[in-house]
């Protein structure tokens, strides 16, 4: 038999740690492939449930600018609604405002001047009422009244 040399043994031994390194590296690059292929996987899933979630969204986007779109239109509207009331308004009350006022005060200079020759009705003594024990004049009507009837 023919001895072996310590450069043999130590070849030997290099070749060997060089195999389990070789093997190690081989798992792990067959986990990582596998690793790899699940993701590509999950991506491609993703995207197959995103493109739709994406189409309902621009619709539901493009749904709301219709909406929104409306109510401008609806709000401009009232606005103008509102402004043609305003102007109405004050149409009418510049027409018939003044000659009603008149008309009014007409009516209550008749009604005072023919209403002064007749019997005047006993007007009734004025309201008091009563506020922690002290006695407090009826209206401000009513002392007018009273004043009126003094002079």
């Amino acid at each position: 038999m023919r001895k072996v040399s310590g450069g043999e043994v130590a070849g030997i031994l290099v070749a060997v740690f060089w195999a389990i390194l070789v093997s190690f590296l081989a798992v792990a690059l067959a986990r990582l492939a596998q690793t790899l292929r699940a993701t590509t996987k999950l991506v491609a899933d993703v995207t197959d449930q995103a493109v739709p979630l994406l189409a309902d969204a621009s619709a539901a986007v493009r749904s709301a600018q219709t909406q929104i779109d409306r109510v401008d239109a609806i709000a401009s509207d009232v606005q103008e609604v509102t402004s043609n009331a305003s102007a109405l308004s004050t149409t009418v009350a510049s027409t018939f405002g003044g000659p009603l006022v008149k008309i009014a005060a007409f009516g209550y200079g008749v009604r005072r001047a023919l209403g002064g020759r007749g019997d005047e009705v006993p007007a009734q003594a004025p309201r008091r009422t009563v506020i922690v024990g002290r006695t407090v004049g009826g209206t401000r009507r009513e002392k007018r009244e009273t004043r009126r009837k003094r002079s």
